[in-house]
């Protein structure tokens, strides 16, 4: 089974207190389609503009990514600027500029409809997001959406809407207790599962991940690392990582054990993220590494 990510794809300018590097890969298809490679085919539905460097459409090749439902316009790339205090948590966005984004409607391409798939719609528009579900149609699948806090705000009748239509919803937490109007986040992930979707993941950061499912609840802490380098990305590694590894399952089905499981796996992949500017850790993640890393994480996580 294949995963289908739309969603934006970017230049970062970013700056850490150790470093500062401009034109790296970014956005929230680019983080999720690699990392969802890593287990399973992907297509990619998003936009560049003209000045997109090649080694970043080149690596996409590489990964093995389908980028038929890529469109090459001829305006700029949507670009973000943004420098992390020191102890990464908290970060200040100095510019945005969507250029090409702006304007952009998803197609997804011909070949990218026609598969049982797992359909992840990377933190983008509501409205695009809902583009996406109508274009690949209610087929067999599992659709996976990612939301902010600024689509909370502008465009939350879209939002609501959507909920009706995918399988599980991710957001944060801050975002999850914006949406619910309750500082308490158990009583926010559990009121958004009941607004449709059959599962929720809420996000905390450096503190992990929380699952909400009808009768089930599972949360697992963030992988411990000593250092971090730079978190932009981590979060739709993460989702990335998360649907790659169901679609490796290859089951037209999931239960609340299997999703328990990618959370897994896409927290090891997140944290793999978190070690390199951009996507550059997993450029050449081998299994390897990655099993020892999953071990490592599941001593963590285990008790008796």
């Amino acid at each position: 089974m294949s995963v289908l990510v739309s969603g934006s794809i970017a230049l970062d300018h970013v700056k850490t207190k150790k470093a500062a590097q401009e034109n790296l890969l970014g956005g929230s298809a680019s983080y999720a389609a690699i990392a969802a490679s890593f287990f399973a085919p992907v297509g990619m539905v998003g936009v560049v503009g003209r000045d997109f460097p090649e080694e970043h459409l080149e690596l996409f090749k590489q990964r093995r990514i389908d980028l038929e439902g890529v469109e090459f316009s001829e305006g700029e790339t949507f670009r973000w600027t943004g420098e992390y205090m020191d102890d990464m948590n908290d970060r200040e966005t100095l510019e945005v500029a969507l250029n090409v984004l702006e304007s952009w409607r998803p197609k997804v391409g011909e070949s990218q409809k026609n598969s049982t798939r797992v359909n992840l719609l990377a933190n983008s528009h509501p409205v695009n997001q809902h583009s996406v579900v109508d274009q690949v149609g209610d087929g067999p699948g599992f659709t996976i959406a990612d939301t902010m806090d600024l689509w909370i705000q502008i465009s939350r009748h879209e939002l609501e809407s959507l909920l009706h239509r995918i399988d599980l919803l991710v957001l944060n937490d801050s975002e999850a207790k914006l949406m619910m109007d309750t500082p308490n986040v158990v009583a926010a992930g559990t009121q958004l599962r009941e607004m449709g979707p059959k599962f929720v993941i809420v996000k905390k950061g450096e503190h992990g991940a929380m699952l909400f499912g009808e009768d089930d609840f599972f949360a697992c802490p963030a992988f411990p690392l000593q250092e971090v380098f730079d978190p932009t990305g981590a979060g739709d590694s993460f989702i990335g990582g998360f649907a790659g590894y169901l679609a490796s399952l290859g089951k037209d089905s999931y239960d609340f054990a299997d999703l328990a499981g990618a959370i897994a796996r896409g927290t090891v992949l997140a944290s793999f993220t978190c070690e390199s500017f951009s996507t550059h850790a997993l450029h050449d993640l081998d299994r390897a590494a990655f099993d020892e890393r999953l071990d490592a994480f599941h001593r963590i996580c285990r008790f008796s």
